[in-house]
């Protein structure tokens, strides 16, 4: 799946609940060069929701997937400048 995507970096979010996920994945973004994608693992399944809402929000911030792998959930987002 990283291949696919293009991700430059993973930030491992697992065992973290809301708002943890989010609040993380905005500062490894923040970290991030114009059109890198971002792999998000967590295990909170309100992750799903929450990333999706705050990309949704955010002008900088692209949500490119979003896969449920059993306990695992991967997002990818992807800085745009």
């Amino acid at each position: 799946m990283s291949a696919e995507h293009d991700v430059v970096e993973t930030l491992d979010v697992q065992g973290e609940n809301c708002p943890m996920p989010v609040v993380k994945t905005k500062q490894a973004v923040d970290g991030l060069g114009a059109d890198e994608v971002l792999e998000v693992l967590a295990t909170d399944a309100g992750s799903m929701s929450d990333i999706k809402g705050w990309a949704g929000s955010t002008a900088d911030v692209e949500l490119v997937d979003q896969v449920a792998e059993a306990d695992v959930y991967r997002h990818y987002v992807r800085r745009v400048e």
